[in-house]
């Protein structure tokens, strides 16, 4: 089975050899593109130099990509998930990994550290005010830096070769050009994608935990459960 996987083009990495661990393919489509934010960037690497924050949670590892080789000093770090952590380890910056796939999971992680603490976020430029809204209920003081925006490409995206799609955020399915096929399967990887997906009148036939490795999971339970029915 080939896989079209909807990413930020050099954010591709590993995806091939993770996907070849479970016996497929993969390619990359592009529906969105990044646009950095340097005087942000910037901003966000002096304020942690002047020891502005308690804490800093990496959503993503576009900004890990691009900040950690920047700090020379900084607090406790806490990576969404094990791609963002690899990011961080590159420079040799420590880091705590998230159980879980999704910004949900931060607050519940961190307990009752989190109150009275600065928290930096270096993020897209891309509202998630629940989680604004969970570190401030729990007495966090939240301090976002949207260092960068993502952006559509417009670009119909080729998938005439592929025998699924998986789209990896709600954005990459609400902005990709595409045009749906009767043999192709369609995917999401995670919960809030597919919510996304379902509201526009696409229901996924496999939905991932959030990350690649739980969705090429997910898809072996449906071709296993397609197989034995």
């Amino acid at each position: 089975m080939k896989i079209a996987i909807t990413r930020l083009a050099g954010k591709e990495k590993s995806d091939s050899e993770r996907c070849a661990q479970f016996g497929y393919s993969c390619f990359s489509v592009h529906p969105l593109r990044s646009e950095v934010n340097a005087d942000v960037i910037n901003a966000f690497v002096a304020a942690t130099e002047w020891d502005e924050f308690d804490g800093i949670f990496f959503t993503s590892a576009l900004p890990a990509k691009i900040i950690a080789p920047l700090l020379k000093k900084y607090p406790r770090v806490i990576a969404i998930g094990p791609q963002t952590a690899r990011e961080l380890q590159h420079s040799a910056i420590e880091c705590e990994t998230l159980p879980g796939f999704y910004s949900r999971d931060f607050v519940p992680y961190l307990g009752t550290w989190i109150t009275g603490k600065r928290i930096g976020i270096p993020r897209a430029d891309v509202p998630n005010p629940a989680l604004i809204d969970a570190i401030n209920a729990a007495g966090g003081i939240p301090q976002e830096f949207r260092c960068y925006q993502l952006i559509p490409t417009g670009n119909t995206l080729d998938i005439r070769n592929a025998d699924a799609i998986l789209f990896t955020s709600a954005m990459s399915y609400a902005e990709a050009i595409w045009t749906p096929r009767p043999d192709l399967l369609v995917m999401a990887i995670g919960e809030i994608t597919a919510a996304a997906m379902r509201k526009c009148g696409m229901n996924p036939a496999v939905v991932g935990d959030g990350s690649l490795e739980g969705t090429l999971k997910a898809l072996e339970t449906h071709l296993n459960r397609k197989v034995g029915t």
